[in-house]
């Protein structure tokens, strides 16, 4: 097969690698496939892409819309404005196409007649439901196939190179599809064909070969995450299904069910548990702690917030267990399919009385692979549970990774004494602080040693874990978990800092808020000369690299994926009057991955530039 590849024109305007794709659906149609060959396609081409989808939280048939973003530049956060549209849901196109900006492009299904709309815009009108015939026999399949129409005319009219799809549409579908993947493949070529003979170009966008994407791989937050419990040891997995925290669990039932079996036997090293709610999810990964494994259980806010009794038991009776919160948009249920970092205060503080618990803030595949290992020996160093904050945009879409890095450390289980430990102490005490850290001994169940039994209590309970109702017993203890809780803020990763020298404007923020922040860093700098430094909060409790980032800045923007500032809020609970006075919020709360422009428009108020 011959590739094809056009080179865009070298002139004012052009659009090349430089641009957004999106393309509007119906949920089940199977627009997914084509999509993802889209994307793909520019991937292999070299170019940096990243992939969001927006589909509904009900039943099929409803709108859906997948936007691809190409840049040269590296940028992968969401942009608000759309370069190239592919209207193929009839009851959307033209709300869809009224939105567009000037001079966007539009590939639509011809009897849909969008051209009548507007005189601004670049339209490419496509017969789907004639060309797809000839292609597919079968009517009942026409409705998948068709999508696929789009991918070859989009391809001539962006200079795909034709060989890169048609290496990424047989990748999708895999050796033992290869039938279904050539009656998609023709239909890709029929699309082709028909632009070819039947469009002039003359919109903006091109897609050129570059060398940005070697070494890389495309793959969603949430089967990183699985595969970094994997690598972590985790032995027990209880879960309870919500979106969009299911396809964690169902990576790491994959994974598990792929890598962990007994070499002579074949039979499964590992526990899954499919609950009948998130308590009994989070009372078994707390009862499988306790013993010993290392367990954990993954959910959304909801599920935390059923969490929240069985978190405090955990806290006080210091038991390791790891909870992964892929953030959806809330109070209730909320918005199930959008993305939010909403369950930044109640993680950090779940569960009533003196709580206060570690959290990671992964941003990337890369860190949801390597902070998910880590939050498992957090567990067990500390006897606490932990949770890895990701949202539904890092959860759940495509993204750009390096290869994973071979974990070279061995799994650290912390305080744990064996029977001959314990003959050489004589006895312990479980509560007791040792080591002036915090964190104290610990026996598991099964210890063949007449001192290793101990009563786990959520009660009051004094270093011996007998039951107290002392005034000193419960002081002392809730002492304790405080110098533990600032033994944590030593051991967890400092945040990533990036300074400009001269700047006396700074910017904070966590997860997928990186992207906005970084690219509007740039927009800042290069529309209105304003230098900006950024930090990025890799976990809770805060490490001190925080407060000196403050010091160093006249002003410190705080970006939050929620409407009540909850970064700022638990930031302004860990730092001095003088710090907090110089901080100011950035808030967006749509529902829709944070873009740069949203972050760059708000600061341009704040500082009437």
């Amino acid at each position: 097969m011959q590739a094809s590849l056009i080179a865009p024109p070298m002139s004012v305007g052009v659009k090349v690698n430089d641009f957004s794709i999106q393309v509007a659906t119906v949920n089940g149609s199977g627009s997914q496939t084509a999509n993802t060959v889209l994307m793909r396609s520019i991937f292999q081409m070299g170019v940096p892409v990243s992939g969001k989808n927006l589909f509904p939280s009900n039943i099929a048939g409803l709108p859906t819309w997948f936007t691809i973003r190409a840049s040269h530049q590296g940028y992968i956060g969401r942009k608000k404005e759309i370069d190239f549209f592919i209207a193929m849901n009839a009851e959307t196109a033209q709300e869809d196409v009224l939105k567009l900006a000037a001079g966007s492009a539009v590939i639509y299904d011809a009897p849909l007649k969008l051209s009548e709309l507007r005189e601004d815009l670049h339209f490419y009108p496509v017969p789907f439901d004639q060309l797809v015939g000839p292609v597919c026999p079968e009517a009942k399949l026409r409705k998948l196939v068709k999508n696929m129409l789009y991918d070859g005319v989009a391809a001539h009219l962006l200079g795909i190179d034709l060989e890169e799809m048609h290496k990424a549409l047989y990748k999708q579908f895999g050796p033992k599809k290869k039938k279904a993947a050539d009656l998609n493949w023709g239909a890709v070529l029929a699309g082709k064909k028909y632009a070819e003979e039947n469009l002039t170009k003359t919109d903006a966008c091109w897609v050129a070969p570059m060398d940005r994407t070697a070494g890389k791989m495309i793959i969603e937050g949430n089967t990183a995450a699985a595969l970094g419990c994997m690598f972590a040891g985790v032995t027990v997995l209880t879960w309870y299904p919500i979106t969009p925290s299911s396809s964690l669990a169902e990576a790491l039932i994959h994974y598990l069910g792929r890598f962990r079996r007994d070499a002579e036997t074949g039979a499964g090293t590992y526990a899954v548990v499919q609950a009948e709610d998130e308590l009994a999810a989070i009372g078994m990964a707390i009862g499988a702690g306790w013993v010993g494994a290392r367990s954990m259980t993954c959910t959304s806010g909801p599920g935390v917030s059923l969490m929240s009794e069985f978190i405090g038991l955990a806290y006080f009776a210091e038991i390791p267990v790891v909870v992964i919160d892929v953030q959806r948009v809330g109070p209730s249920t909320g918005l199930p399919t959008r993305t939010m970092q909403g369950d930044i205060m109640s993680n950090a503080l779940l569960s009533h009385g003196d709580t206060k618990h570690p959290v990671y803030f992964p941003s990337s595949p890369e860190e949801c692979f390597t902070l998910s290992q880590a939050a498992f020996d957090t567990a067990e160093l500390f006897q606490t549970p932990v949770f890895v904050n990701l949202d539904l945009d890092l959860g759940m879409n495509n993204w750009m990774a390096d290869e994973f890095p071979y974990p070279e450390t061995p799994i650290a289980r912390g305080k744990v004494l064996t029977a001959e430990d314990l003959d050489r102490l004589g006895g312990f005490a479980r509560y007791k602080d040792v080591d002036g850290d915090g964190v104290p001994y610990r026996t598991l169940p099964g210890t063949r040693h007449q001192a290793a039994a101990y009563f786990t209590r959520g009660t009051g309970h004094n270093d011996k874990a007998a039951y107290s109702e002392r005034e000193d017993d419960w002081a002392n203890n809730l002492d304790r978990l405080t110098r533990k809780f600032e033994s944590l803020r030593r051991a967890l990763p400092a945040p990533d800092v990036q300074l400009s020298e001269g700047a006396t404007i700074g910017v904070v923020s966590c997860g997928t808020s990186r992207y906005a922040m970084e690219e509007s860093r740039d927009q800042l700098g290069r529309e209105y000369g304003t230098k900006v430094s950024v930090l990025r909060l890799k976990a809770y409790p805060f490490a001190d690299g925080l407060g000196e980032f403050i010091d160093r800045h006249e002003r410190v923007y705080v970006i939050d994926q929620n409407r009540d500032a909850q970064l700022l809020a638990l930031m302004k609970l860990d730092l001095g009057v003088e710090r907090v006075a110089k901080l100011r919020s950035v808030r967006y709360y749509g529902g829709m991955p944070l873009d740069a422009r949203t972050v760059t428009d708000d600061i341009v108020r704040q500082e009437g530039l």
